[in-house]
């Protein structure tokens, strides 16, 4: 039974009409719609045409993690009252739990790219939705651009969405061909700034490591945030090792339970974080509950102020995990999972005095990261130097002849920059 009243309460709700008509008029639209406003569920299942209004069509969801992609498919499986492998299901990396009644299936961007390049005219898919294209990952940047091919030479009926969280939703309407920009409301309820800096100076990040007396004060933060607020409190880290350490010192806390989510946490954990505790919780997290993930309950979020984020390590040639100061969008987007339900209040763990100096937005990862994998998969396209694709920014010359080097090594490319039956296998990989 589709649980009507849980999708009336959803505030994107409003916005398929228009949502609806651009598409019609247009064949391609972006959605900006804050975290929580349901554009990743809602969307969907209505462009699907699953909840009793519109034609029926196959609807493809790209998310950028695969924590995210399986919570999208249960949350949507659970509105349809069913579970996942039904009509929504959902493809990660090693996993698949779709048949073939499935009208929704959420794959991670990567699965996408793979399917992209065994079939370039995604045979039997009506509708393309990009997710959280606002984080500017490489490969949703990847596979718009591989998208917008698919719809000018082959398939000019493929409707494609590119959903955003920010506001800052003008390039991607430029890169899909002057789309409309449909906006969608949420509920926000104010949320009071609190500036929590340490008492002493502490390291900077460096590499993945990060001061062990910056987590000792974000620990003591949390702790001051359950003394002085109501209802959950949600902490954001930049990864995995700095969640168990935090949680480590959060001992004692009594009738308060602790959760760590993150991309390995297990499937029980991650379930249980999208609905409301029996009891108060501190919920640890990575970046992926700013936006991928909606934390019912929250009233206090704690912000470390930092993120993890791909780099090139120049020592070594390799790309690399690090850990950055996170940027001020990033901080917005965190601070408002405060005020989702009630008024609530962010305690940033840096000076009011730092916030100016952080970066605007999160760098995106085609300026930053090795391209390699990239090169791949554009060699494979047939566009050796991605001259020819719709990119919001184009990848940095140096960097892609660093990886042309490393392919022609390894035998993926010719001396053309074209992709060698080696290369067009590893790309299906997606190696």
């Amino acid at each position: 039974m589709i649980r009507y009243d849980a999708l009336d309460a959803l505030p994107v709700r409003g916005a398929l009409p228009a949502l609806h008509d651009a598409l019609e008029g247009h064949g391609t639209a972006v959605l900006v719609a804050p975290p929580g406003t349901g554009k990743t569920t809602l969307v969907p299942l209505a462009l699907a045409g699953l909840l009793g209004e519109g034609p029926a069509r196959r609807v493809v969801v790209a998310e950028p993690r695969r924590i995210a992609a399986r919570a999208a498919a249960r949350r949507m499986a659970w509105l349809l009252g069913e579970k996942p492998g039904a009509r929504v299901g959902y493809t990660v990396r090693g996993e698949r739990v779709a048949g073939r009644h499935t009208r929704v299936e959420v794959v991670t961007t990567g699965v996408l790219l793979q399917r992209l390049q065994r079939d370039q005219e995604l045979t039997g898919v009506d509708v393309v939705v990009l997710d959280e294209c606002h984080e500017r990952h490489l490969d949703a940047d990847t596979a718009a651009a591989f998208l917008w091919d698919v719809r000018q030479a082959l398939r000019p009926e493929l409707r494609l969405v590119a959903a955003s969280a920010t506001t800052d939703a003008e390039g991607w309407a430029r890169l899909l061909g002057g789309a409309p920009v449909v906006e969608a409301q949420g509920v926000s309820y104010p949320v009071e700034v609190v500036w929590s800096p340490p008492a002493r100076p502490v390291r900077p990040p460096h590499g993945t490591r990060v001061d062990p007396a910056l987590l000792a004060h974000v620990a003591s933060v949390v702790r001051r945030a359950l003394a002085e607020r109501d209802g959950d409190v949600l902490c954001f880290l930049p990864g995995v090792g700095e969640i168990a350490r935090v949680a480590g010192q959060l001992g004692g806390l009594g009738d308060v339970d602790v959760l760590q989510v993150h991309g390995r946490a297990p499937a029980a954990v991650q379930d249980a974080v999208l609905v409301p505790g029996a009891r108060r919780r501190v919920v640890l997290a990575t970046s992926v509950a700013e936006s991928s993930l909606t934390v019912p309950g929250v009233r206090a979020v704690v912000d470390a102020g930092l993120a993890r984020e791909p780099r090139v390590d120049h020592a070594r040639g390799l790309s690399a995990l690090a850990t950055v100061r996170a940027s001020r969008a990033a901080a917005r987007q965190r601070a408002g999972r405060a005020g989702r339900e009630a008024p609530g209040a962010v305690y940033r763990c840096w000076a009011e005095a730092e916030d100016a100096r952080l970066p605007r937005f999160p760098a995106p990862e085609i300026k930053v990261a090795d391209l390699t994998a990239f090169a791949l998969q554009a060699a494979c396209w047939g566009d050796p130097d991605a001259s020819g694709l719709a990119l919001l920014d184009p990848p940095p010359g140096g960097a892609m002849a660093a990886a042309r080097s490393v392919l022609t090594a390894v035998g993926a490319v010719d001396s053309t920059g074209r992709a060698t039956p080696r290369g067009l296998r590893l790309a299906r990989l997606g190696v």
